[in-house]
C-alpha cells in the first residue's frame, strides 16, 4: 500500500511537472519580420535563442513577409484586419517593418508608443528614430540597424574615384560602360542611386526629404530625368545588387552602387576581391533602417519590450548587428564601440567614416515624393 501511494505521488509529480513545463512552453512571442531572409535568420539563429535562454519558458516564433514595401504591407494589412475586427489581443507581439510602412502604421493607430519605457530607448538618437519619410514616429520605434548605399569600386581600375555626382558623370563620359547599376526596377541600391541623382540635380532636396509635400517642388525633375536618360546610355545595367557586386568582382565593370552591409559581408566571406573599396557620393546617397515596433494591441507587451530592449542593447548591437551582418548599429554608435573589437570597428568605418555618414548619408524621399519620382522615372527614363 505504501508503495502504491509512492507510485501515485510520483505519477502526480510527473504529471504536474509535465503540465508546468507545458504551461511555460505555451508562452510564445510572435515576431513578424520584413526585409530579406537574412533578417529572419538573425532572429531564428541568434536573437531568438538568446532571448529564450534569458527567459525560460518563452518561445520566440518568427515569420518573414519579404523585403521592401510588399513585405511590410503584408504585416500592415494583418494588423489592420485585427483592428477592424475588434480583436482585443492581437496575435503579433513585435513587428519589424521598413520606413514607409512604419509611418503608415503609426498614422493608422496600429502601433504602441513604447520607447521611453525600455532601458535602451535613450540610445535611439538618429533622425530616423524620430521621422520615417516625413511621418513622426518618435517613441513608436527603435531602429534595428541603419543600412547605407555607397559606390563600390575597383582601385586597380579607378585610381581617383568620383566623389560627387558631377564627377561620376565626367568619369562615365570618359569611360563608357565602366559604371554599372540596377536602375529602378531591380533593387533598392539602384533606386538609391537615382534618388541621390535627384537630390543632386532635381532641386529642393531638403523639402523632398523633410516635407511638407508640395508638387511644385518637383518642377526641376524633368531636366534631371532627361540628363539621367542620357547618362544611362553610357552605363551597364545589372540584374540587382548582387549582380552589381558579381560584375564588379569579375572586372566587367569598375564601379557601381551597392548596399554597404552586403558588400562587407561578401568581402568577409571571400566572395569579393579584398582590394575593392567604397565611397559615398556627395551631395548624398540614401540609406534606411528597419524598425522594431509593438502592435497597439499586442498580447505579450512586457515580453515584447524585453525582447526589443535586448535587441537594442549595445552588446547585441555589437555582436549581432555589426559583427555578424556588417550593418551600421541602429542605436548610438558611441555606446556600441566599447563592445566591439577595434579591428571590427575599423573595418566597418575604414572607407566610410562616421563623418562621411553624417554628411552624405541621406534618407529616402517622403512617401508622396517617392511615388512621384518612381512614376516619372518610368515615364521619362525607364531602363
Amino acid at each position: 500500500m505504501k508503495n502504491m501511494h509512492r507510485s501515485l505521488a510520483i505519477s502526480i509529480a510527473i504529471a504536474l511537472g509535465a503540465h508546468g513545463g507545458l504551461a511555460q512552453a505555451q508562452t510564445t512571442l510572435n515576431v513578424i519580420s520584413g526585409g530579406s531572409q537574412n533578417m529572419v535568420d538573425y532572429i531564428t539563429d541568434y536573437l531568438g535563442p538568446l532571448f529564450e535562454k534569458q527567459n525560460p519558458g518563452v518561445k520566440v516564433s518568427v515569420v518573414g513577409t519579404g523585403p521592401d514595401d510588399a513585405g511590410s504591407q503584408k504585416m500592415l494589412e494583418k494588423l489592420q484586419a485585427q483592428k477592424s475586427a475588434g480583436v482585443a489581443a492581437w496575435d503579433t507581439d513585435v513587428v519589424i517593418p521598413n520606413q514607409q510602412k512604419t509611418g503608415e502604421m503609426v498614422q493608422d493607430g496600429l502601433l504602441m508608443k513604447y520607447r521611453d519605457s525600455i532601458p535602451t530607448g535613450k540610445y535611439a538618437v538618429s533622425q530616423s528614430a524620430k521621422q520615417a519619410l516625413g511621418v513622426n514616429v518618435d517613441g513608436y520605434v527603435m531602429p534595428m540597424f541603419e543600412s547605407q548605399t555607397a559606390i563600390a569600386y575597383n582601385p586597380d581600375l579607378v585610381k581617383n574615384p568620383p566623389g560627387s555626382y558631377d564627377e561620376m558623370r565626367a568619369f562615365v563620359a570618359k569611360n563608357p560602360k565602366a559604371f554599372g547599376y540596377n536602375g529602378l526596377k531591380n533593387g533598392m541600391s539602384g533606386v538609391a542611386f537615382v534618388v541621390g541623382w535627384m537630390y543632386a540635380y532635381g532641386g529642393n532636396p531638403e523639402a523632398v526629404q523633410q516635407g511638407p509635400y508640395d508638387a511644385k517642388n518637383s518642377a526641376g525633375w524633368k531636366k534631371a530625368f532627361a540628363d539621367l536618360k542620357a547618362f544611362n546610355q553610357q552605363v551597364v545595367f545589372t540584374p540587382g545588387n548582387a549582380g552589381t557586386l558579381d560584375m564588379l568582382n569579375r572586372g566587367e565593370i569598375a564601379m557601381g552602387p551597392v548596399w554597404v552591409d552586403m558588400f562587407q559581408s561578401w568581402k568577409a566571406e571571400g566572395r569579393l576581391a579584398p582590394n575593392l573599396r567604397l565611397k559615398i557620393l556627395s551631395p548624398g546617397m540614401p540609406g534606411q533602417p528597419y524598425y522594431y515596433a509593438i502592435p497597439a494591441k499586442a498580447k505579450n507587451v512586457d515580453l515584447a519590450k524585453k525582447f526589443i530592449a535586448l535587441a537594442t542593447s549595445p552588446e547585441v548591437q555589437a555582436e549581432g548587428i555589426v559583427k555578424r551582418f556588417n550593418w551600421y548599429p541602429g542605436i548610438d554608435a558611441n555606446v556600441v564601440k566599447p563592445a566591439l573589437d577595434p579591428k571590427v570597428w575599423n573595418s566597418l568605418f575604414v572607407d566610410i567614416t562616421p563623418a562621411d555618414l553624417a554628411k552624405n548619408g541621406k534618407p529616402f524621399p517622403l512617401a508622396p515624393y517617392f511615388k512621384d519620382l518612381r512614376e516619372q522615372y518610368e515615364a521619362q527614363v525607364q531602363n
